[in-house]
């Protein structure tokens, strides 16, 4: 559950400007007429969203009977190949091998079994034996292959899950992690698909009643669409075909019950094109921003797409402005002096048929006439002068080929019209990004499209939240958000959760609880505003608020499993273990595949005395999530207690190794360590403790007494003093009763 829509995608996901096409005259009229007669319109398969009747939508072949060779051709187009099952003849990656992934020490392999398809990772324990085995059938493929394939898993609950391995057409085709995969800490099989990514990557699907609503769970109801269909850009169909299958309808009624984009005003139609191909940026900033209560598929081309998306780009000058990424053509297209000069006359039409894609030297003869229809006559005369050759292919030179940054295994046709191309090596390997608290944007975050909004509450107040979402410019962006809320008190909660939010990112959470209150009066229905609220309540300490909170949530939400999970973590701080338990399971149920339920119903076994279940569940959490720092930390403490020390440093180290400024998995290691009477270690491992926290006094006594125990008195002195003035008093008792007895020559 993300705070907020940041459109993103990788392939073949957008739609561009759609030509209309109506069969002229009384024949095809007729016959067109008969054909829909005959067949009739397929149930409806978009859902119904405010402001917008779901049954306005017809079954996408339904165009294909009157416009066949469209269809066909547009069936091969990206954008009509972008979301599909997966069969043997459109797979045709599965490679015999094992792919090892060497930052997270994993082997993923693709395979086909009993007529399904399926990725599996595993890893090698101490042992060399397989552990953390984890398989899921590939339900659908997301992406027309042009740049890459994702592989999806539908889970039992309908929401649709990324695989980490996916594929790339470079190269002529391999198989890498998908972006944001390329680390030790990747998200695994948990990644869902939300709604904003479907927008670009398929047609409209069936949701279930209140999904529609800001934050709520990504759930697609049967059946899902196979690829963008032509209502994408020509709006809701199910009319402009009854109408058609009508006798005696005329057919300017027939046209205009479907929307033509080239009939559009031109920024009506650019924004046909824009409402998936225009990021500025994937990576945190935030790049654009859905207008609250409207619902995930709401836009329909012909309307003002800012009353849909608002979008955002850095603040100019500020080292980032030639980014290059697989989603802006857009934004780099309108950087050019081509379309700067054009006034509009340069389009994404002007170069791209939406409804046939041209290949090899089809598309170079294409391309090369889209740019002599303003260049011809240039270009005859720098041939003349011998300043340019009469070679072919315009684009190779002007609108190069160059490596994404964000998706680092793609190349894409940069739309950045250049005299000359950029210096280097445009297709260089480069390592993937990650962004951190030092190397993240922080300055202005600035509208970008449109140009400018009118000065009402409601822009001001989004214009100001884009500010905080991403944390950006919350030094900035928390005066400009409060004080937007304070001069139009808005009816809408997510605002007040947008402040609160950034409160807490600040480190001042006792701002932040106003805020979620007020966002849960507004709304006390939310799940989303409950869960915020009761979780920042328990970070606050205010157990018995958190609890009424998380219960409320649980309610109101009760298929979502972290709703249950947060309830039974204040049920756990209150040492409420069979509650906290059974809290924990519910959310396993929901959600088998949420490794912090595990982890946590591990840690409510441990204290109940039943480490073999503790250890089952510890294991099941590192099952999901290999790089579950807590969940190693906790088995090595359970696998030390029972004696088997070399597994226990095998999950303390790992542990370590992902989190090496953990203070207490030092401290856990320190102890296991003094048990195997590998002491020098063991005082390495305290020291690392209190290097990483120094007020951890647990550390510093165990410290302090294996200092003693070694003959170190003078050493240990300095730890027993600082224990000697911590704020526990019974911390406090321990070192000066020991300072006293090093005092007494004992």
């Amino acid at each position: 559950m993300s705070w907020t829509s940041t459109k993103d995608g990788l392939d073949g996901g957008g739609p561009a400007i759609r030509r209309g096409a109506v069969i002229a005259g009384a024949l095809g009229l007729a016959i067109c007429a008969a054909l829909i007669l005959q067949s009739p319109v397929p149930a409806q398969t978009a859902s119904a969203q405010p402001g917008l009747d779901g049954q306005e939508y017809a079954a996408p072949e339904t165009c294909a009977v009157c416009h066949r060779s469209i269809w066909e051709t547009y069936r091969k187009t990206g954008m009509g190949r972008s979301f599909y099952p997966p069969s043997a003849a459109n797979t045709p990656e599965s490679p015999s091998g094992a792919f090892y992934h060497k930052p997270s020490d994993s082997y993923f392999t693709m395979f086909w079994r009993e007529g399904k398809y399926f990725q599996r990772r595993h890893q090698t324990g101490p042992d060399g034996r397989e552990r953390n085995v984890m398989e899921k059938r590939i339900d659908f493929i997301l992406g027309s292959g042009n740049h890459a394939r994702t592989y999806l898993h539908r889970s039992a609950r309908n929401t649709l899950v990324e695989l980490p391995l996916g594929w790339y057409a470079e190269k002529g085709g391999y198989l890498a992690m998908n972006p944001g995969y390329d680390r030790p800490d990747h998200e695994g099989f948990r990644r869902k698909i939300t709604y904003d990514c479907m927008f670009c990557h398929n047609g409209y699907p069936k949701i279930p009643a209140g999904h529609d609503r800001p934050f709520a769970e990504p759930v697609y109801v049967d059946p899902l669409p196979v690829g963008i269909d032509c209502q994408r850009c020509h709006g809701p169909g199910r009319r402009h075909a009854q109408l058609a299958g009508t006798g005696g309808v005329k057919i300017d009624e027939i046209r205009k019950a479907i929307v033509n984009p080239s009939r559009l005003s031109a920024e009506r139609r650019e924004e046909v094109c824009i409402q998936c191909h225009l990021e500025s940026t994937s990576f945190p900033l935030p790049n654009s921003i859905q207008r609250y209560g409207r619902g995930p598929f709401a836009y329909r081309p012909g309307e003002p797409l800012s009353a849909d998306w608002l979008f955002f780009d850095h603040a100019p000058n500020q080292g980032r402005d030639d980014k290059f990424e697989i989603v802006n053509a857009v934004y780099r297209m309108r950087r050019s002096k081509c379309f700067l000069e054009s006034e509009g006359g340069l389009r994404c039409a002007s170069c791209h048929n939406p409804h046939d894609a041209p290949r090899g030297a089809e598309a170079t003869r294409h391309y090369d006439a889209a740019c002599r229809r303003c260049h011809s006559a240039e270009f005859d005369r720098a041939v003349a002068s011998a300043k340019h050759t009469r070679e072919s292919g315009c684009a190779d030179c002007h609108m190069p080929k160059r490596r994404t940054e964000d998706v680092v295994h793609s190349v894409a046709t940069d739309h950045f019209i250049q005299r000359k191309p950029p210096a280097g090596d445009l297709l260089a390997e480069r390592a993937e990004r990650h962004e951190t608290a030092v190397t993240a944007y922080r300055g202005e975050v600035v509208l970008y499209y449109p140009e400018k909004l009118p000065a009402t509450p409601d822009n001001e107040l989004y214009l100001a939240l884009a500010q905080v979402i991403d944390k950006s410019n919350l030094s900035g962006g928390i005066g400009r958000l409060a004080a937007a809320i304070e001069r139009h008190r808005p009816a809408r909660p997510e605002f007040y959760l947008g402040l609160a939010e950034a409160w807490r990112y600040s480190g001042q959470p006792t701002k932040a609880l106003p805020l979620y209150r007020e966002a849960v009066r507004r709304n006390p229905r939310s799940a989303f505003g409950l869960l915020k609220l009761g979780s920042a309540l328990r970070e606050a300490g205010q157990y018995a608020e958190a609890l009424a909170v998380l219960k409320r949530a649980a309610a109101a939400a009760p298929n979502d499993a972290s709703a249950w999970h947060q309830l039974g973590q204040t049920y756990r701080v209150q040492g409420k273990t069979i509650e906290a338990a059974a809290a924990f399971q519910k959310a396993i149920t929901l959600d088998p595949d949420m490794p912090e339920p595990h982890n946590n119903l591990g840690v409510v076994w441990l204290a109940a005395g039943s480490n073999a279940r503790a250890e089952q569940a510890f294991r099941e959490a590192i099952r999901m999530q290999p790089d579950y720092a807590d969940a190693h930390n906790n088995l090595g403490n359970v696998l030390a207690g029972k004696g088997d020390f070399r597994q226990a440093r095998y999950h303390f180290e790992t542990s370590l190794r992902l989190h090496p400024g953990d203070a207490r998995a030092h401290y856990n290691f320190a102890m296991a360590l003094g048990r195997a009477r590998e002491f020098d270690e063991a005082r390495r491992q305290l020291e690392e403790s209190l290097r990483a926290d120094p007020e951890f006094t647990d550390a510093r006594l165990l410290l302090a007494r294996m200092l003693i125990a070694s003959g170190q008195t003078a050493t240990a002195i300095p730890h027993l003093q600082k224990a000697a003035a911590a704020p526990d008093p019974a911390v406090r008792k321990e070192a000066a009763e020991m300072l006293s007895k090093l005092g007494s020559g004992r």
